[in-house]
């Protein structure tokens, strides 16, 4: 998710990686928003185990924002400096929900 984002408009998902517990995802996202937008908002984005008949289980997560800290701070910054081109960095997921996503 792109947050804030009231309507859930800016929800994006990977196809389903199943039988495998090392899944790799190599996809793209993209969202057209203003560079003045973009440095109030926050990306968030968390990991799910999927389970036919119970509910899905949290893996991890890392959020992007003018707010966060350390590798993802800079991660965001560089962003925000290198506007149209493509900055990549791993992350190390937490696992803990986003605050924003457990009130929602």
């Amino acid at each position: 998710y792109l947050k804030p984002d009231v309507q859930k408009k800016s929800k994006h998902k990977t196809a389903v990686m199943k039988k495998t517990l090392n899944p790799e995802f190599n996809e793209e996202f993209f969202y057209e928003i203003s560079l003045s937008e973009l440095s109030k908002k926050t990306l968030e984005v968390t990991v799910w185990d999927h389970d036919l008949g119970r509910s899905n289980d949290f893996i991890g997560g890392v959020c992007f924002s003018c707010r966060s800290q350390g590798d993802a701070l800079r991660h965001w910054m560089d962003c925000l400096k290198n506007k149209g081109w493509r900055v990549e960095r791993w992350h190390i997921l937490t696992n803990e929900l986003p605050r924003s996503f457990v009130h929602n």
